[in-house]
């Protein structure tokens, strides 16, 4: 694993009505990560990765290596849930994908005729060029789903950020995505929220266990035992003779990060 930080997290907490959904996480992303991130429902696993962007207040501080900056913006694409988006706003699909450069061009600039090629460009590699002008309102939730990844890799991100990308992709597609992911991940760091463990294990290079608390694990394969050691209560589904593997715990040492830029709330 590369030594080379590109988030650092140190002593955040992010708590609602009181309630505190995540409690002293240290965790650090590294730039060739591809991190899959799981635990039971209500644990702050979207929490977590809505604290990276910035849209949540929390306590503590998350820091970002100068590669992931550029200009004002962060070199961080994320991919919502399709529930956390609203499928009454009035765009296209294009405009959907189009949305993921406006970091780059501002709110109040057009975009170039260059762009739309991209977005176009983009929409074909997942499929559904065909549906560039149709309103988010009139397709299905795996096909939002698909433009909402368009909308997440359009700039080139150095961080991709998956929050249960596959909830409403249908089985033909979902082996596709996740090829798509796959490849991306030799490219960009990728941080993916999923409920699916058997899924993504065969996908990602180590996994985050979230419960309010945070746990990494520097490895793709979890026994139960470890789950429950790390206090992450999920089901595991497996199908045929799939052995597992004991493995030491993390323990939780860190690697020096340089360069990096703070944000406190």
């Amino acid at each position: 694993m590369s030594q080379n930080v590109i988030v650092s997290i140190r002593n955040l907490s992010v708590s609602y009505d009181n309630i505190e959904a995540l409690s002293d996480v240290n965790l650090d992303i590294y730039e060739d990560d591809f991190v899959g991130i799981i635990g039971p429902n209500g644990g702050g696993k979207s929490t977590l990765v809505k604290a990276i962007m910035g849209s949540l207040n929390h306590k503590g501080e998350i820091s970002f290596a100068d590669t992931l900056h550029k200009g004002r913006s962060l070199r961080i694409g994320y991919m919502p849930q399709v529930s956390d988006f609203d499928t009454r706003f009035p765009i296209s699909i294009l405009e959907v994908a189009l949305s993921g450069l406006q970091s780059k061009r501002g709110f109040l600039n057009r975009y170039t005729q260059s762009d739309k090629e991209l977005a176009r460009k983009t929409l074909d590699r997942m499929g559904i060029a065909d549906l560039a002008d149709r309103p988010i309102g009139e397709v299905s939730g795996g096909q939002l789903q698909r433009a909402l990844l368009c909308r997440a890799i359009i700039s080139e991100p150095k961080l991709l950020i998956l929050d249960e990308p596959t909830n409403f992709v249908d089985n033909r597609f979902e082996f596709e995505f996740y090829r798509i992911v796959k490849e991306l991940s030799d490219h960009m760091a990728i941080v993916m929220v999923s409920h699916d463990l058997g899924t993504i294990s065969s996908l990602v290079k180590s996994i985050i266990c979230v419960n309010q608390t945070v746990h990494r694990h520097n490895s793709n394969i979890l026994t139960a035992e470890q789950l429950e050691n790390y206090n992450c209560p999920i089901q595991i589904l497996s199908h045929g003779n799939i052995p597992h593997t004991v493995l030491a715990h993390h323990d939780g040492d860190g690697c020096p990060s340089h360069h990096l830029h703070h944000h406190d709330e």
